[in-house]
């Protein structure tokens, strides 16, 4: 589900256009999030730690109103729920891309998840259709080989592209503490700083609150 912006109402209106205009209006911000709790938290139940930080990274999609716009014909639309257009690694070091869709109940989550990613790992080629061209979605991928401090994209300039790109890699510790890096890369026609800040601290909070 879906409803369009006013345009001519927004605050935002000006600064959509001005960005729309460039030829890159992805603005990228890496981060490194305390996980302390929150991997201990699946530990402790046998969850997967990589299937619980993407729930809670789109619930936080969900909760943060720029995350969930998208441009579609020069029109700014709100979509209600967020999905995941996730890579999935296999065996031989190659990837697929698969759509893993949200679900408010965790377990219910994780299941479908689950039948997901082993559908693509049991698969070959990047397994990219229809399906995975969706509006509605993150573009989502976990480098966990790599604790980054920065990341950029293959992209297609002449695609009017405004989904958001968040990626997450390899756990590391600081000062006993275990930490999780975490880039985004979105529209500045649709997300500003602060935005972005809005998103990354309701997933903090998330991870903090895992007990």
């Amino acid at each position: 589900m879906k409803k369009q912006l006013d345009l001519t109402s927004w605050n935002r209106r000006e600064h959509f256009e001005f960005f729309s205009q460039l030829d890159e209006p992805f603005h990228g911000i890496n981060v490194n999030l305390d996980c302390t709790l929150a991997y201990q938290y699946c530990k402790d139940h046998q969850h997967s730690f990589f299937l619980y930080y993407l729930y809670h990274i789109l619930k936080a999609a969900q909760q943060t109103d720029a995350m969930r716009y998208r441009i579609e014909d020069g029109q700014v639309f709100d979509y209600q729920i967020i999905h995941a257009n996730a890579t999935v690694q296999r065996a031989d070091h190659t990837f697929g891309f698969c759509p893993i869709y949200f679900d408010a109940d965790f377990t219910a989550f994780t299941a479908d998840a689950r039948l997901a990613m082993d559908k693509i790992k049991n698969g070959s080629g990047l397994c990219f259709n229809e399906e995975c061209a969706r509006e509605d979605v993150i573009h989502f991928s976990a480098i966990p080989w790599i604790s980054f401090t920065g990341l950029t994209h293959a992209r297609m300039y002449d695609r009017k592209d405004s989904v958001p790109k968040i990626s997450v890699g390899k756990l590391f510790r600081q000062d006993q503490r275990l930490m999780l890096p975490i880039a985004t890369f979105v529209h500045h026609g649709l997300v500003d700083a602060y935005h972005v800040h809005q998103f990354l601290d309701t997933l903090q909070q998330a991870f903090s609150a895992s007990r």
